[in-house]
Protein backbone atom coordinates (compact mmCIF):
# COMPACT_ATOMS: atom_id res chain seq x y z
CA UNK A 1 0.00 0.00 0.00
CA UNK A 2 2.84 2.42 0.82
CA UNK A 3 4.63 1.68 -2.45
CA UNK A 4 1.39 2.19 -4.34
CA UNK A 5 0.86 5.53 -2.58
CA UNK A 6 4.36 6.66 -3.53
CA UNK A 7 3.69 5.73 -7.15
CA UNK A 8 0.47 7.76 -7.14
CA UNK A 9 2.09 10.80 -5.49
CA UNK A 10 5.51 10.96 -7.10
CA UNK A 11 4.29 13.39 -9.76
CA UNK A 12 3.78 15.99 -7.01
CA UNK A 13 6.45 15.03 -4.44
CA UNK A 14 10.01 13.71 -4.58
CA UNK A 15 10.35 9.95 -4.17
CA UNK A 16 13.07 10.49 -1.55
CA UNK A 17 10.73 12.60 0.58
CA UNK A 18 7.85 10.14 0.23
CA UNK A 19 10.04 7.19 1.18
CA UNK A 20 11.34 9.03 4.24
CA UNK A 21 7.86 10.00 5.40
CA UNK A 22 6.50 6.48 4.91
CA UNK A 23 9.67 4.88 6.32
CA UNK A 24 10.45 2.65 3.35
CA UNK A 25 13.68 2.30 1.40
CA UNK A 26 14.07 3.73 -2.09
CA UNK A 27 15.69 0.53 -3.32
CA UNK A 28 12.70 -1.49 -2.11
CA UNK A 29 10.34 0.88 -3.89
CA UNK A 30 12.21 0.68 -7.19
CA UNK A 31 12.39 -3.13 -6.89
CA UNK A 32 8.63 -3.16 -6.39
CA UNK A 33 8.16 -1.11 -9.57
CA UNK A 34 10.04 -3.74 -11.60
CA UNK A 35 7.99 -6.68 -10.32
CA UNK A 36 5.16 -7.93 -12.55
CA UNK A 37 1.71 -7.36 -11.04
CA UNK A 38 0.18 -10.51 -9.57
CA UNK A 39 -3.17 -11.83 -10.78
CA UNK A 40 -4.73 -10.93 -7.43
CA UNK A 41 -3.38 -7.37 -7.61
CA UNK A 42 -4.73 -6.97 -11.14
CA UNK A 43 -8.14 -8.21 -10.01
CA UNK A 44 -8.06 -5.72 -7.12
CA UNK A 45 -7.09 -2.90 -9.47
CA UNK A 46 -10.00 -3.78 -11.76
CA UNK A 47 -12.51 -4.11 -8.92
CA UNK A 48 -11.57 -1.04 -6.88
CA UNK A 49 -12.98 1.66 -9.25
CA UNK A 50 -16.29 -0.21 -9.33
CA UNK A 51 -16.40 -0.34 -5.54
CA UNK A 52 -15.60 3.38 -5.30
CA UNK A 53 -18.24 4.31 -7.88
CA UNK A 54 -20.91 2.18 -6.18
CA UNK A 55 -19.91 3.39 -2.70
CA UNK A 56 -20.71 6.99 -3.57
CA UNK A 57 -23.66 6.14 -5.82
CA UNK A 58 -25.29 4.46 -2.83
CA UNK A 59 -24.71 7.51 -0.61
CA UNK A 60 -21.86 5.83 1.33
CA UNK A 61 -24.54 3.79 3.10
CA UNK A 62 -23.54 0.25 2.09
CA UNK A 63 -21.17 -1.97 4.00
CA UNK A 64 -19.15 -4.76 2.41
CA UNK A 65 -22.04 -7.26 2.37
CA UNK A 66 -24.46 -5.01 0.46
CA UNK A 67 -21.76 -3.75 -1.91
CA UNK A 68 -20.69 -7.31 -2.64
CA UNK A 69 -24.29 -8.38 -3.26
CA UNK A 70 -24.85 -5.57 -5.76
CA UNK A 71 -21.50 -6.12 -7.49
CA UNK A 72 -22.36 -9.79 -7.96
CA UNK A 73 -25.77 -8.87 -9.38
CA UNK A 74 -23.86 -6.77 -11.94
CA UNK A 75 -21.77 -9.78 -12.95
CA UNK A 76 -18.65 -9.16 -10.83
CA UNK A 77 -16.88 -12.08 -9.18
CA UNK A 78 -15.90 -11.06 -5.66
CA UNK A 79 -16.20 -11.98 -2.00
CA UNK A 80 -17.37 -9.76 0.84
CA UNK A 81 -13.94 -10.18 2.46
CA UNK A 82 -12.20 -8.77 -0.61
CA UNK A 83 -14.68 -5.90 -0.82
CA UNK A 84 -14.20 -5.18 2.90
CA UNK A 85 -10.40 -5.20 2.53
CA UNK A 86 -10.43 -2.86 -0.46
CA UNK A 87 -12.83 -0.51 1.31
CA UNK A 88 -10.62 -0.48 4.38
CA UNK A 89 -7.37 -0.01 2.46
CA UNK A 90 -8.84 2.92 0.55
CA UNK A 91 -10.66 4.46 3.53
CA UNK A 92 -14.12 4.08 2.03
CA UNK A 93 -15.96 4.33 5.32
CA UNK A 94 -19.65 3.59 5.66
CA UNK A 95 -21.59 6.40 7.30
CA UNK A 96 -21.93 5.80 11.04
CA UNK A 97 -25.31 5.43 12.68
CA UNK A 98 -26.34 7.77 15.46
CA UNK A 99 -29.03 7.36 18.07
CA UNK A 100 -31.91 9.81 18.19
CA UNK A 101 -34.26 10.84 20.96
CA UNK A 102 -38.01 10.71 20.41
CA UNK A 103 -39.76 14.06 20.93
CA UNK A 104 -43.46 13.16 20.65
CA UNK A 105 -45.54 13.68 23.80
CA UNK A 106 -48.73 11.86 24.70
CA UNK A 107 -51.90 13.91 25.03
CA UNK A 108 -54.05 12.58 27.91
CA UNK A 109 -57.14 14.29 26.51
CA UNK A 110 -57.37 12.25 23.31
CA UNK A 111 -58.06 8.73 22.14
CA UNK A 112 -56.09 5.72 23.27
CA UNK A 113 -55.55 2.35 21.65
CA UNK A 114 -53.91 -0.73 23.13
CA UNK A 115 -50.58 -1.90 21.72
CA UNK A 116 -52.01 -4.48 19.31
CA UNK A 117 -48.76 -4.69 17.36
CA UNK A 118 -46.84 -5.77 20.46
CA UNK A 119 -43.47 -5.61 18.65
CA UNK A 120 -44.48 -8.19 16.05
CA UNK A 121 -42.67 -6.58 13.11
CA UNK A 122 -43.34 -9.25 10.47
CA UNK A 123 -46.43 -9.74 8.33
CA UNK A 124 -47.37 -12.22 5.62
CA UNK A 125 -48.94 -9.76 3.19
CA UNK A 126 -48.91 -6.06 2.28
CA UNK A 127 -51.55 -3.68 3.62
CA UNK A 128 -51.90 -5.71 6.80
CA UNK A 129 -50.00 -3.42 9.19
CA UNK A 130 -48.92 0.18 8.67
CA UNK A 131 -46.64 2.03 11.07
CA UNK A 132 -46.55 5.82 11.37
CA UNK A 133 -44.26 8.36 12.99
CA UNK A 134 -43.02 11.96 12.76
CA UNK A 135 -39.51 13.41 12.75
CA UNK A 136 -37.95 16.80 12.07
CA UNK A 137 -35.03 18.07 9.96
CA UNK A 138 -33.23 21.33 10.64
CA UNK A 139 -32.93 24.02 7.98
CA UNK A 140 -31.73 27.62 8.18
CA UNK A 141 -35.40 28.65 7.95
CA UNK A 142 -36.31 26.46 10.95
CA UNK A 143 -37.55 22.91 11.44
CA UNK A 144 -39.11 20.90 8.64
CA UNK A 145 -41.40 18.15 9.97
CA UNK A 146 -41.86 14.85 8.14
CA UNK A 147 -44.80 12.52 8.82
CA UNK A 148 -44.26 9.06 7.36
CA UNK A 149 -46.22 5.82 7.00
CA UNK A 150 -44.55 2.51 6.12
CA UNK A 151 -46.01 -0.84 5.14
CA UNK A 152 -44.59 -3.35 7.61
CA UNK A 153 -44.53 -6.10 4.97
CA UNK A 154 -41.92 -4.52 2.69
CA UNK A 155 -40.78 -1.49 4.75
CA UNK A 156 -41.89 0.63 1.80
CA UNK A 157 -42.69 4.27 2.51
CA UNK A 158 -46.24 4.58 1.21
CA UNK A 159 -47.34 7.95 2.56
CA UNK A 160 -45.63 11.09 3.74
CA UNK A 161 -46.18 14.79 4.27
CA UNK A 162 -43.81 17.65 5.10
CA UNK A 163 -44.52 21.00 6.74
CA UNK A 164 -43.31 23.71 9.08
CA UNK A 165 -45.33 22.44 12.06
CA UNK A 166 -46.23 19.12 13.62
CA UNK A 167 -50.03 19.07 13.84
CA UNK A 168 -52.71 16.60 12.87
CA UNK A 169 -53.09 18.13 9.41
CA UNK A 170 -49.53 16.98 8.66
CA UNK A 171 -50.11 13.39 9.81
CA UNK A 172 -53.57 13.31 8.22
CA UNK A 173 -52.09 14.29 4.84
CA UNK A 174 -49.58 11.42 5.08
CA UNK A 175 -52.36 8.96 5.95
CA UNK A 176 -54.56 10.15 3.07
CA UNK A 177 -51.64 9.72 0.66
CA UNK A 178 -51.08 6.16 1.88
CA UNK A 179 -54.78 5.33 1.49
CA UNK A 180 -54.85 6.79 -2.02
CA UNK A 181 -51.72 4.90 -3.02
CA UNK A 182 -52.68 1.50 -1.57
CA UNK A 183 -56.50 1.44 -1.20
CA UNK A 184 -56.36 -1.08 1.66
CA UNK A 185 -59.20 -3.35 2.74
CA UNK A 186 -60.92 -2.83 6.06
CA UNK A 187 -59.27 -4.40 9.09
CA UNK A 188 -55.76 -3.05 8.50
CA UNK A 189 -53.81 -2.33 11.71
CA UNK A 190 -52.43 1.21 12.02
CA UNK A 191 -49.69 1.61 14.65
CA UNK A 192 -48.28 4.90 15.93
CA UNK A 193 -47.09 6.58 19.10
CA UNK A 194 -49.49 8.36 21.48
CA UNK A 195 -48.73 11.86 20.22
CA UNK A 196 -51.61 14.30 19.91
CA UNK A 197 -51.15 14.45 16.12
CA UNK A 198 -52.20 10.76 15.99
CA UNK A 199 -54.69 10.77 18.87
CA UNK A 200 -56.62 13.79 17.54
CA UNK A 201 -60.28 13.51 16.58
CA UNK A 202 -59.50 14.33 12.93
CA UNK A 203 -56.94 11.55 12.59
CA UNK A 204 -59.06 9.00 14.42
CA UNK A 205 -62.05 9.75 12.17
CA UNK A 206 -59.98 8.89 9.08
CA UNK A 207 -59.00 5.57 10.66
CA UNK A 208 -62.63 4.80 11.49
CA UNK A 209 -63.90 5.78 8.03
CA UNK A 210 -61.56 3.25 6.41
CA UNK A 211 -62.08 0.50 8.95
CA UNK A 212 -58.55 0.58 10.38
CA UNK A 213 -57.73 -0.83 13.79
CA UNK A 214 -55.75 1.60 15.92
CA UNK A 215 -52.66 0.48 17.83
CA UNK A 216 -50.39 2.70 19.91
CA UNK A 217 -46.99 2.31 21.52
CA UNK A 218 -46.66 2.43 25.25
CA UNK A 219 -45.76 5.81 26.71
CA UNK A 220 -42.11 6.81 26.16
CA UNK A 221 -41.31 3.47 24.50
CA UNK A 222 -39.87 4.06 21.02
CA UNK A 223 -38.97 0.37 20.60
CA UNK A 224 -42.67 -0.40 20.22
CA UNK A 225 -42.46 1.52 16.92
CA UNK A 226 -38.96 0.40 16.00
CA UNK A 227 -39.56 0.05 12.25
CA UNK A 228 -40.58 3.68 11.83
CA UNK A 229 -37.72 4.79 14.09
CA UNK A 230 -35.33 2.71 11.97
CA UNK A 231 -36.47 4.44 8.78
CA UNK A 232 -35.88 7.88 10.30
CA UNK A 233 -32.44 6.76 11.47
CA UNK A 234 -31.64 5.64 7.91
CA UNK A 235 -32.89 8.92 6.45
CA UNK A 236 -30.84 11.03 8.84
CA UNK A 237 -27.65 9.00 8.81
CA UNK A 238 -27.57 8.57 5.05
CA UNK A 239 -28.95 11.95 3.94
CA UNK A 240 -30.00 14.83 6.16
CA UNK A 241 -27.23 14.83 8.80
CA UNK A 242 -24.63 15.29 6.08
CA UNK A 243 -26.31 18.29 4.46
CA UNK A 244 -26.96 21.91 5.41
CA UNK A 245 -30.27 23.06 4.01
CA UNK A 246 -30.76 26.77 3.44
CA UNK A 247 -34.53 26.50 3.07
CA UNK A 248 -37.34 24.08 3.82
CA UNK A 249 -37.92 23.81 0.08
CA UNK A 250 -34.38 22.57 -0.40
CA UNK A 251 -34.81 20.01 2.38
CA UNK A 252 -38.14 18.87 0.92
CA UNK A 253 -36.53 18.21 -2.45
CA UNK A 254 -33.65 16.26 -0.88
CA UNK A 255 -35.97 14.11 1.23
CA UNK A 256 -38.27 13.46 -1.73
CA UNK A 257 -35.28 12.39 -3.81
CA UNK A 258 -34.05 10.09 -1.02
CA UNK A 259 -37.44 8.40 -0.71
CA UNK A 260 -38.46 8.08 -4.36
CA UNK A 261 -35.09 7.71 -6.07
CA UNK A 262 -33.17 5.68 -3.50
CA UNK A 263 -34.92 4.23 -0.45
CA UNK A 264 -38.04 2.73 -2.04
CA UNK A 265 -36.70 1.56 -5.43
CA UNK A 266 -32.99 0.87 -4.81
CA UNK A 267 -31.77 0.63 -1.23
CA UNK A 268 -31.22 -2.96 -0.12
CA UNK A 269 -33.10 -3.98 3.01
CA UNK A 270 -32.19 -6.99 5.15
CA UNK A 271 -35.87 -7.68 5.91
CA UNK A 272 -36.52 -7.87 2.16
CA UNK A 273 -33.84 -10.53 1.57
CA UNK A 274 -31.42 -7.92 0.26
CA UNK A 275 -33.93 -6.40 -2.16
CA UNK A 276 -35.34 -2.90 -2.10
CA UNK A 277 -38.94 -2.47 -0.85
CA UNK A 278 -40.25 -2.02 -4.40
CA UNK A 279 -38.33 -5.04 -5.71
CA UNK A 280 -39.53 -7.15 -2.79
CA UNK A 281 -43.17 -6.35 -3.46
CA UNK A 282 -42.84 -7.01 -7.18
CA UNK A 283 -41.12 -10.33 -6.52
CA UNK A 284 -43.62 -11.57 -3.94
CA UNK A 285 -47.02 -10.02 -4.54
CA UNK A 286 -49.14 -8.52 -7.27
CA UNK A 287 -50.71 -5.23 -6.21
CA UNK A 288 -53.05 -3.45 -8.58
CA UNK A 289 -52.53 -0.21 -6.62
CA UNK A 290 -48.74 -0.40 -6.27
CA UNK A 291 -46.78 0.24 -9.49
Amino acid sequence: MRYRFIKEQHAWHRVTLLCDVLQVGRSGYYDWLKRPMSVRAMEDENLLPKIIRLHYKRKQAYGAVKLCRELRSNGEVCSRHRVARLKRENQLWTKRRRRFIATAKADPGHARHPNLLNRNFTTEAPNTVWVADVTCVWTLEGWLYLAAILDLYSRRLIGWSMGSNCKDDLTSAALKMAIEQRRPKRGLMHHSDRGSHYASDRYQRILEQHGMRGSMSRTANCIDNAVAESFFSTLKNEETLHQRYATRTEARAAIFDFIEMFYNPIRQHSTCNGMSPVEFERANVRLTTCP
